[in-house]
């Protein structure tokens, strides 16, 4: 079959598999209905040609290589043009590779598309799952299509790597895991600040290590990103052209979730994840912002338009952000402020800031208002909460020095810690630090 046979065929066969893949989870099927397809349109190819496209159905040459890089985060195909990647350490990085002409290009989209999740009201942008797990967002323009891909973590990051990587101490650390479960009785409701590629989604996915096993979780997000493997009980909802966020979040309320969890407010949704908390659910998401008070202006003012007098249902906002340190990036938290009351104004309690021109946080301060609130619902004094945080940093602390790293293994333990905190200080050999009493 001639060159040119031979790339009209495969392009007829990745464009008649359009979302066919998308759900299949076995490569020997997807292998099997490639094939099938391939006969139906050429019922005489020879073995050697079919063998060829249904190895091509399984590569993203020229990008393969970066699809499997942990270090990449985002891989950008500017049409013909060039194609750039985000690398963790480096920030944006112009590859060798590329795609050579649209006849390439189009092959390229075309097998991206027979992962395509999107509805086919929009025929111009597509949002397609790649077999991996990473995220595609596909643009047509006059120059031909631009691709976007948010890549996938096979390994998401715990709070721990991010210790390790200096995004936080291990006295924050603690705080967030106060935070997030709440002394059984009341985990907190917690924004998450930060402008885009911050590290908002990583933060909030590595909370997942804290989550008490028991407890249900509504995720709603434009498109999947977070790893909620950790948690048994838990519903994954996403987007679409003919459902929106704020459908979403409110039909939420009909699932009896304990927490729901927002990749991202942007709009109405806003309004009914407030109510939300209004009616005793717990609430975690992400907003653009790139400091506390930023965060608590954009709830106030359209679109969200959030009554300044039911803010304060939010006990704490965590905001990211990108910084340089000795020329290269990095992903710090740099303010943790709980909200305190109403007065002329939403007041802010900063508890840690971080300071740009030493390149250093400051201590994490004790909570207030948040502790008291503890304090007043289990019993326990303020100062034994304060210990009791305290002890939770020094348990990551002795998890990290044994190598209990990973998210899953965190969560482990957590729950151990959960079930029998005496039994669990133990068996890592922090018995003396004694438990809440």
């Amino acid at each position: 079959m001639k060159d040119e046979d031979f790339y009209e065929l495969e392009l007829s066969v990745f464009s008649a598999l359009e979302g066919k893949l998308a759900n299949m989870t076995s490569q020997g099927e997807i292998d099997q209905y490639v094939e099938r397809i391939v006969r139906s349109i050429h019922p005489t190819i020879a073995k050697e040609e079919l063998d060829r496209i249904v190895s091509d159905a399984k590569t993203f040459a020229p990008i393969d290589n970066y699809l499997s890089d942990e270090k990449i985060e985002d891989i950008m195909v500017n049409n013909t043009t060039n194609i750039f990647v985000y690398n963790t350490d480096l920030g944006d990085v112009k590859v060798p590779e590329a795609i050579k002409d649209k006849k390439g290009l189009a092959l390229f989209v075309a097998k991206m598309k027979m992962y395509n999740t999107t509805s086919a009201a929009n025929r111009n942008i597509f949002d397609v799952h790649l077999p991996n797990g990473s995220r595609s967002n596909i643009v047509d323009s006059p120059l031909g299509p631009d691709i976007t891909i948010r890549n996938f973590k096979n390994r998401a990051l715990s709070i721990i790597d991010l210790i390790n990587v200096g995004e936080m101490s291990y006295n924050l650390a603690g705080r967030l895991w106060l935070y997030a479960e709440g002394l059984r009785v009341r985990p907190a409701n917690l924004m998450f600040g930060g402008m885009p590629a911050s590290g908002k989604t990583t933060l909030l996915n590595a909370m997942f290590s804290f989550f008490r096993p028991e407890t249900r979780v509504v995720v709603i997000e434009d498109t999947y990103e977070l790893n909620t493997t950790t948690q048994e009980n838990c519903v994954r909802l996403e987007t679409s052209i003919d459902v929106t966020m704020a459908d979403l979040v409110k039909n939420s309320l009909r699932m009896r979730p304990d927490m729901i969890m927002v990749g991202e407010v942007r709009g109405a949704e806003a309004q009914d994840m407030m109510t939300a908390m209004n009616i005793g659910k717990v609430g975690m998401c992400t907003l653009h912002a790139s400091t506390s008070r930023d965060v608590v202006t954009r709830l106030e003012y359209a679109p969200m338009n959030i009554d300044k007098e039911i803010i304060p249902l939010i006990d704490a906002i965590i905001v990211v952000s990108r910084v340089s340190e000795d020329n290269k990036y990095a992903r710090r938290i740099t303010q943790v402020s709980e909200i305190s009351g109403i007065e002329t104004q939403v007041l802010l309690s900063d508890l840690f800031t971080y300071d740009y021109k030493t390149h250093k946080g400051s201590d994490i301060l004790p909570s207030i208002t948040y502790r008291d609130t503890l304090s007043a619902l289990t019993g326990f004094p303020p100062n034994q909460i304060i210990l009791e945080e305290r002890r939770r940093a020094k348990i990551l602390e002795k998890l990290n020095e044994l190598g209990v790293r990973d998210l899953a293994a965190i969560n482990e333990y957590c729950k151990e810690y959960y079930d029998n905190p005496a039994k669990a200080l133990a068996k890592i050999d922090l018995k003396s630090l004694g438990t809440l009493e």
